[in-house]
């Protein structure tokens, strides 16, 4: 048994299988979820686990070479925007309806509780190397 980082077995593996290149959307509650990628649903509860949290987590142990939001986060939900500019400086922003259509070309969905708007964000797996 793992006794530290993700411990949600299907999370955990799903992470282990990511390559350069690959993405990863962490997305609130209300996001619609394309057919195609690899879905983890963490949501428990309205706001439970929060998008931060998730996010936090994920950053932990994964090597993120981009990122991509909605550029509606800026004015719908700041502190969302304030959290993705300290935790991701080249954040790259495009319409919502865009991010989207990205999104189901990620290899992984991970899916929060968040009940915030626009709290999603597109990740682009790196190398540690």
């Amino acid at each position: 048994m793992k006794k530290a980082g993700i411990l949600n077995r299907h999370l955990s593996g799903a992470l282990a299988e990511l390559g350069h290149g690959d993405g990863v959307l962490v997305c609130d509650a209300g996001m619609p979820v394309p057919d195609g990628p690899r879905v983890v649903d963490l949501a428990f509860r309205a706001g439970v686990p929060s998008f931060a949290e998730v996010l936090d987590g994920l950053l932990a142990e994964l090597v993120v070479e981009g990122a991509t939001a909605a550029t509606e986060v800026r004015e719908a939900n700041a502190e969302c925007a304030a959290l993705l500019d300290l935790r991701l400086p080249a954040l790259e922003l495009v319409p919502h309806e865009r991010l989207k259509e990205l999104s189901a070309g990620a290899r992984l969905i991970v899916r929060t509780g968040e009940a915030r708007p626009y709290a999603n964000v597109l990740l682009r797996c790196g190398v540690f190397f």
